[in-house]
């Protein structure tokens, strides 16, 4: 759902501006990412036991009551792909920029570009199945993450307004100096 996401945001920005992105809309999308920071760090997590994320209920309680009842391969990559809609909130930023960054570049270069998001996006599910896979009990993985939900929630606030801060200055403040 990833990919179908950032390759239908890079169309729709390829079809709108062509390869040469207005400032004002990466200035908007930088605008977009601090935001997201914001809400992260302030909503990202509920204030409750546990690693509650701040998506819809209604979404979180039709994904927890149809993961438990879940028995062919194709019901849960389907659900997988229901849960990136509601963390869409979230990732319609990150999404954006890259998409952005993607459409300078070569065809090539933007299928590469793709996977190679759509693979770091998945690097936090690929961890965990690589350590329950090499014997570490999912209790353990569960119990470090929550008892780091605040280190891990800053670290992705602060991450995207790192993000947002080097696309602004190498994006807007270059191209008005003279380009980096």
């Amino acid at each position: 759902m990833t990919m179908l996401l950032l390759s239908f945001i890079s169309l729709l920005l390829l079809n709108t501006f062509g390869s040469r992105t207005p400032q004002i809309i990466w200035a908007a999308a930088c605008g977009l990412l601090v935001g997201v920071a914001l809400s992260i760090w302030l909503f990202y997590y509920r204030h409750e036991k546990g690693t509650t994320l701040w998506i819809p209920r209604g979404i979180a309680k039709y994904l927890n009551e149809r993961t438990k009842s879940t028995k062919l391969s194709a019901e849960a990559f389907g659900l997988g792909s229901s849960s990136v809609i509601g963390e869409l909130l979230f990732i319609i930023a990150p999404l954006t920029i890259s998409a952005l960054v993607l459409i300078q570049l070569s065809p090539l270069w933007q299928l590469v570009g793709i996977g190679i998001y759509t693979a770091f996006s998945l690097l936090s599910l690929i961890i965990v199945w690589v350590l329950i896979g090499s014997g570490h009990n999912l209790g353990v993985i569960q119990k470090w993450r929550e008892s780091n939900k605040s280190f891990l929630q800053f670290i992705a606030g602060t991450g995207l307004i790192v993000l947002s801060f080097f696309v602004y200055v190498y994006e807007i403040l270059g191209s008005t100096i003279g380009g980096f």
